[in-house]
């Protein structure tokens, strides 16, 4: 029985057993160089050359489409040679992912793999993970360690949460305020907002070049790195390096504690030009054709209490100031578009006015939001919080971290069946599945590693496995197997039988 997650389409066992020495050759040509320099990289090879070198014991090489999908590809394993198939280099970049499963899991590592036959093919298009950076910043080392570990798993999407009330991490260079004030809190709250301190400053952000390295490995990995910058809420640390965007101009600092803040931007032309600027920079850094505005818990009490806001509202023929959010999320879709890329939101941004039918809807409130977007139009990744949200417990026993939320298992997660309730004939719409990884009780990059797995590995598998081949209670199986791969790469996980000490 195979023990690979996510579980292929197919996987069929030959005989024999191919040795994967040190000195691994890999042949490619072309196209397919790429991804024999990613698999070269990954196991220590002795090198890369053409495809019809006789020493290549390991071939990639582009063919017609596998199973029809620009992600499937073949994996042949025989005794002694390796072919891996695929019709575009995002498949070969995934079938080197299944063979360097096979690799980690081999009893000597590195060492024997299994002959077999691997054909296999994705269910859906976006299969993401996302990180919360602003809450607590994450290093650029650990943040490329999580585009390996969630491209292993074959997922394809990192989605970069990096503004918040609580820290801005992106540098924007024509606003030097941002970095030098709102990359920084003066310290932490203790626990669930206790009223208590840690006295500890708290910062850091990403300069342009270490997000151009971020998006660099991630393309090498075939992940696509999406931005987001959340707005007209959440931006307490924007607002504490440029007071007058906001609408009483009165100084804040960056938010200290968790939850929502009340101060959003104001609705002048000055906010809505800052935004553009922001907008601007992200677009230059990101080449993705996403770009995530957020548009999520955007309080109102500021805009009803605001004369100047209201004016606003009626002079462009609102219904109330609860409009202002759609408004603004609208003017920097129509430059988001122009730019070629596409807009994704939280999905709020289908209430009070909506948004523009090509704008991707994020639906994390419940199941049922994103049957709502997929009714109005719109394009959905299923993203609910009662089993996507990986910032949740994992279990109820008191030696587990502090975490928000319920209870979320890695059982709860091998079961969900995305679509299940969703109108079928919307189906197509569905882009895909994502897991949310919110920072607020997970300081470190241990533990938000200890956090994503192994509820992520079994997320990778819902999103790609198709729904005829998955069995929750193998997946369970196969993950006890699977923990070998993440001992080898180092991943600070939570074991299945209970809490790490």
């Amino acid at each position: 029985m195979t023990d690979l997650v996510p579980l292929p389409l197919t996987h069929d066992p030959r005989p024999g057993v191919f040795a994967a020495g040190p000195g691994l050759v890999i042949g490619a040509d072309g196209d397919a160089q790429p991804a024999a320099r990613l698999l070269h990289d990954a196991v220590r090879g002795a090198g890369v050359v053409p495809a019809d070198d006789p020493a290549a014991s390991v071939v990639l090489r582009l063919t017609e489409p596998v199973l029809g999908s620009p992600e499937g590809y073949r994996l042949t394993v025989a005794p002694d040679r390796v072919l891996i198939e695929g019709g575009t280099p995002a498949a070969l970049a995934r079938a080197v992912q299944t063979f360097r499963q096979l690799l980690l899991s081999s009893p000597a590592p590195g060492n024997a793999v299994g002959c077999c036959l691997v054909e296999d093919a994705p269910r859906f298009r976006w299969r993401g993970v996302h990180l919360d950076v602003a809450r607590h910043f994450m290093p650029v080392s650990f943040v490329l360690k999580l585009i390996d570990v969630a491209a292993l798993h074959r997922l394809n999407v990192l989605h970069l949460h990096l503004t918040d009330d609580q820290g801005w991490r992106l540098e924007v260079p024509s606003r030097p305020r941002l970095t030098e004030v709102g990359a920084w809190r003066a310290e932490t709250v203790v626990g669930k907002n206790t009223g208590e301190y840690d006295g500890t400053p708290h910062g850091g952000f990403y300069t342009v070049d270490d997000l151009r390295e971020i998006v660099a490995y991630a393309a090498r990995r075939h992940v696509t790195v999406v931005p987001e910058i959340d707005l007209p809420g959440h931006v307490q640390a924007a607002l504490a390096a440029y007071p007058e965007l906001g609408n009483t101009g009165e100084p804040v600092e960056v938010r200290r504690t968790w939850g929502i803040s009340d101060h959003v931007l104001a609705p002048t032309d000055e906010a809505l030009g800052f935004a553009r600027e922001v907008l601007r920079a992200v677009l230059d850094v990101f080449p993705s054709p996403w770009i995530h505005l957020g548009g999520d818990e955007v309080p109102r009490t500021e805009w009803r209490a605001s004369p100047a806001a209201a004016a606003r509202a009626a002079e462009l023929g609102l219904g109330s100031v609860d409009e202002l959010q759609s408004w603004f999320l609208r003017a920097l879709h129509d430059d988001v578009t122009a730019a070629g890329r596409r807009v994704v939101g939280w999905d709020e941004v289908v209430d009070d006015g909506g948004m523009p039918a090509d704008t991707v809807v994020m639906a994390w409130r419940n199941l049922a939001k994103g049957g709502e977007a997929l009714a109005a139009g719109h394009e959905v990744v299923l993203a609910p919080c009662e089993v996507t949200y990986l910032d949740y417990y994992q279990a109820a026993g008191p030696d587990e971290p502090l975490a928000a939320g319920p209870v979320v298992t890695v059982d709860d997660v091998a079961a969900w069946d995305p679509v299940a309730g969703l109108d079928p004939a919307l189906l197509g719409r569905v882009l895909g599945v994502q897991g949310q990884l919110w920072t607020e009780y997970m300081p470190t990059p241990d533990a938000v590693e200890y956090q994503a797995f192994p509820r992520l590995a079994a997320l990778a598998e819902v999103g790609w496995t198709a729904a005829a081949r998955r069995d929750p209670a193998d997946l369970l199986r196969r993950l006890r197997a699977h923990e070998r791969r993440l001992d080898a790469l180092d991943v600070h996980y939570r074991p299945l039988d209970g809490p790490r000490a």
